[in-house]
């Protein structure tokens, strides 16, 4: 029988660490709320990012925490002009947000992009794609890039992204760019936290604005038809008038505000200062006519709501009776024994002590 050696133990990469040393620093050692919020207002992007992974962390102490820096943040929010943009993937939404934002800096404004990214299946965390690709826009101090992951909950994710724009304003940043993953549910969340709401689409007519759900469409208050340069440009403009005929037949916005149609090319630079012009164009409008206070003020209500339902449902989901009780009822369920009525009517009735 062969001698059995001892295997050798060849020394191969040590492991990098935290990509983000801050975050190590945050778990070490908390500060004040004060101390956040004063770093916040005076514009340090440092203390706005901690401020931001406390929002975007789940556990209890870092919530509260979280909870007591927008309280005391919200007197300095509410000055900014909010822009949802979205489009779906490969539409050109990163390009076009850095030329956008690129001549918002040249007008001496302060730019905030909040990008909900899909998320890393590995650690969970948001891929930082849209950082990357607008390396121009990140590399200015007075610009604020943020991707926040999509994690599994669109619904915490939203809460998340409306908190996080109340301490973006209170550092100063006078326009806030919410940028969705594509078109899907989210458009609906990022619509109740904007001011305004960009739709991008790709070169093409006839019967392209089908493949869209009709409730995206009926939610924008401009439309852009993207990548419109070199030959793309014809094809571009024939797209414009589609849109603009199709729009006729959806009803009139509450806003007052009859949606736009531009065409665009972030890399040219073609349509960027028009579709700036739209966006202060509706501002003046709503601000005139109310709708723009009004709007804040139904969104709001509608996050208090969306703020209820969740605190309930995770109250619920924790109260340990309901844990006791849950898998029996489910089963039943299951079994066809009780119905999802009499079982949800049960455990609710079992949580609220009845």
């Amino acid at each position: 029988m062969p001698k059995r050696t001892k295997p050798q133990v060849v020394s191969g990469v040590s492991p990098s660490g935290s990509l983000n040393p801050h975050i190590q620093a945050q778990r070490r050692k908390l500060r004040p709320p004060g101390e956040y919020v004063r770093g916040i207002l005076e514009g340090s992007r440092v203390m706005l990012s901690q401020a931001i992974t406390l929002i975007e962390s789940t556990r209890p102490e870092h919530q509260k925490l979280a909870q007591e820096i927008i309280g005391l943040c919200l007197p300095h929010s509410g000055h900014s002009i909010r822009i949802g943009i979205t489009g779906s993937p490969g539409v050109g939404k990163s390009t076009f947000i850095e030329a956008l934002g690129l001549l918002l800096l040249e007008q001496g404004r302060r730019l905030a992009v909040l990008a909900i990214d899909p998320s890393s299946k590995v650690s969970k965390g948001s891929i930082l794609g849209d950082k990357t690709r607008m390396e121009k826009l990140s590399g200015s101090e007075a610009a604020f890039i943020r991707p926040s992951p999509a994690g599994e909950s669109l619904g915490g994710v939203a809460r998340k992204t409306r908190e996080s724009i109340i301490l973006c304003e209170a550092a100063g940043y006078d326009t806030i760019i919410i940028e969705t993953v594509g078109v899907g549910q989210s458009e609906t969340a990022v619509h109740s936290m904007a001011d305004f709401f960009l739709l991008l689409l790709l070169p093409g007519a006839g019967d392209e604005l089908q493949g869209i759900k009709r409730g995206i469409v009926e939610m924008a208050d401009l439309i852009a038809v993207n990548k419109a340069d070199g030959e793309r440009l014809p094809l571009a403009k024939r797209a414009r008038q589609e849109y603009r005929n199709a729009l006729h037949l959806f009803p009139p916005k509450e806003s007052g505000w009859a949606p736009k149609v531009e065409v665009c090319s972030a890399t040219t630079g073609l349509g960027i200062p028009e579709a700036w012009q739209q966006v202060l164009s509706h501002w003046k409008t709503t601000e005139e006519n109310g709708y723009f206070l009004k709007n804040r003020r139904n969104q709001a209500y509608y996050w208090l709501r969306e703020s209820i339902n969740q605190q309930l449902l995770a109250a619920f989901a924790q109260d340990p009776a309901v844990q006791e009780k849950r898998k029996a009822v489910e089963q039943a369920v299951l079994e066809g024994k009780l119905s999802p009525f009499q079982g949800a009517e049960e455990l609710v009735a079992l949580f609220l002590g009845g």
